[in-house]
């Protein structure tokens, strides 16, 4: 069991098996980016509402949340997900990098800047749609913050296999 596991991880050519991979470290770069949003949401710069499923479950845990207007909402929004970015970026490429890709297509450094500069394009096309759907729509931040998240995740895969590693 133990040889399958390695050999599992260790496999950078096969689509299949890198697809999986590619989704396992999303998903804890996912994790990372929402504690680190949502903690700056309800902590640092507050964005969400008392309609928010993610306040909903800090009253539940008798926490409180500040209100604020829409429009420091919506700028706190901008300034939670930026913070996050960078947090959940360096968390996704330190994993794409030791299990799903075959780093080495650009010297280290232009593939980090390269892995940012993908992330960014999709971090500021999902993070508008959130903001549309704050804006626009009404919506409460946590599906805001899911839009913008299912828009990265398209992105990103696509830069990241196709420009930035070795595919």
């Amino acid at each position: 069991m133990k040889k399958n596991i390695k050999t599992f991880l260790a496999d950078k050519d096969n689509h299949f098996v890198q697809f999986i991979k590619y989704s396992l470290c999303g998903g804890v770069a996912t994790v990372v980016d929402m504690g680190v949003f949502f903690l700056f949401a309800w902590q640092v710069f507050p964005a969400l509402t008392q309609s928010d499923p993610f306040a909903q479950l800090l009253f539940r845990c008798h926490q409180e949340i500040q209100i604020v207007s829409e429009a420091l909402r919506l700028r706190n929004y901008w300034l939670d997900k930026t913070v996050s970015f960078f947090f959940s970026n360096f968390t996704a490429y330190i994993l794409n990098v030791l299990f799903v890709f075959k780093a080495g297509k650009h010297k280290r450094h232009h593939e980090l800047m390269l892995f940012y500069a993908v992330s960014l394009v999709s971090f500021v096309m999902g993070t508008f749609a959130g903001d549309l759907l704050i804006r626009f729509a009404g919506l409460d931040t946590t599906y805001s913050y899911i839009a913008a998240a299912v828009a990265a995740l398209l992105i990103n895969y696509t830069g990241r296999k196709f420009f930035i590693f070795h595919g």
